[in-house]
């Protein structure tokens, strides 16, 4: 079985149960395998990044498997507004976050409430100096475990949505991500959109952001924010202290 999103983005959990905690969201038109059944509660797991979870079932459209790999090998096309509305023949209005994706609308099979949108849209892989541009549109975001917009968003999924608006692949924790990419010996070797990625004092890697020029580094950490980065990590001048230890620099591009 398979299933697109037809809501602005619904919670991705890691139990079935309203209860359990949210590990990442399905933003509009994001489509995914259904492996698994449980009461009210699918089990999927995303085309884009295999990421896996549980969603409710009614939250959800289900889709042929044709529409599915139809989907899969298509280009991906994202609303490139902080939010935007797709609109129904009935005059119904859905907000949806910026990311969201929108390939399906030109498929009636997969489409069949005829949503359209009229808004700024983006396809394809950007230069790399765009990515500090798109960062940009997250600034001050709230930081939200498992969220993906820009109404609340954790580390790993403000990097993966930055990057997936500029045509790129990301996984989508932290750990993940930093298994890809070239790794740098040191900070005066990055540019702008490489990725330095942080671990605890158990070596786990647990934060992620994206590097500006000048030694400074944009990251969601209670909200997506600016500060400097060093040899030490990020360093925050408003508590004048490090708050995230160095682990590695990757180049993904």
């Amino acid at each position: 079985m398979f299933g697109i999103c037809n809501l602005a983005m619904i919670p991705l959990r890691a139990e079935a149960s309203d209860k359990s905690e949210i590990v990442s969201q399905v933003l509009f038109g994001e489509h995914f395998e259904v492996l698994e059944q449980y009461k009210q509660w699918s089990h999927i797991k995303m085309q884009y990044d295999e990421y896996q979870g549980w969603v409710d079932t009614k939250q959800f459209q289900f889709i042929t498997e044709s529409s599915y790999k139809q989907l899969s090998s298509e280009a991906i096309i994202l609303n490139a507004d902080l939010i935007e509305y797709i609109v129904a023949p009935s005059n119904l209005l859905i907000p949806i976050p910026l990311g969201s994706s929108l390939s399906f609308l030109n498929y009636p099979e997969i489409n069949p409430s005829n949503f359209n949108f009229e808004g700024a849209k983006v396809s394809g892989i950007k230069p790399r100096n765009k990515i500090i541009n798109s960062a940009f549109m997250y600034l001050n975001a709230p930081y939200l475990w498992g969220g993906k917009t820009p109404f609340g968003i954790d580390c790993s999924g403000f990097t993966q949505m930055v990057y997936k608006l500029n045509g790129y692949k990301l996984l989508r924790d932290a750990s993940q991500q930093a298994t890809q990419g070239e790794a740098l010996s040191f900070i005066e070797e990055s540019e702008p959109g490489d990725l330095a990625f942080f671990d605890n004092d158990e070596g786990n890697i647990i934060h992620v952001g994206i590097i500006m020029e000048n030694n400074y580094i944009i990251h969601a950490s209670g909200k997506v924010r600016i500060d400097r980065l060093d040899h030490l990590g990020i360093y925050n001048a408003e508590t004048n202290k490090h708050t995230h230890k160095l682990r590695v620099i990757k180049k993904i591009i």
